[in-house]
């Protein structure tokens, strides 16, 4: 019978990305909150007694909204990917690519905390 060799990382290291995925769920989450403000119009600012009888600025407002709520929603699915990222750190599968079983490098994860994937995996299913 052969040995079944368990590819994860060591408990230290999944401590050290579990800090680093915290500290970029609390950034996202600020961030997330600024673009919500904004979005809502909240806040007191000459805006809300300015004429509006400019087109050009309406316009503006309008796409500066709708860009808001993209950059929301990119700030969502971010979260949930780190959060989701966490789940894994917790059953010890974090850093394992979720096609071939190998461990993710370090760097990789250090820039992409939420990778399912290796960079090498990654580009053969886009080839797809």
């Amino acid at each position: 019978m052969s040995e079944v060799v368990v590819n994860r990382y060591s408990d230290e290291d999944l401590e050290e990305f579990r800090a680093l995925i915290e500290k970029k769920i609390e950034e996202a989450k600020k961030n997330l909150e600024v673009y919500q403000e904004a979005y809502s119009g909240v806040g007191n600012d000459t805006k809300d007694t300015a004429p509006t009888f400019k087109n050009l600025e309406e316009g503006n407002q309008v796409l500066s909204k709708e860009e808001n709520g993209r950059l929301m929603a990119r700030l969502v699915k971010y979260i949930a990917n780190l959060e989701a990222a966490l789940v894994r750190i917790e059953n010890k599968s974090y850093g394992v690519d979720r096609i071939t079983g190998k461990l993710i490098p370090k760097e990789r994860l250090r820039i992409v905390p939420h990778a399912t994937l290796d960079i090498d995996t990654k580009l053969q299913e886009k080839k797809k």
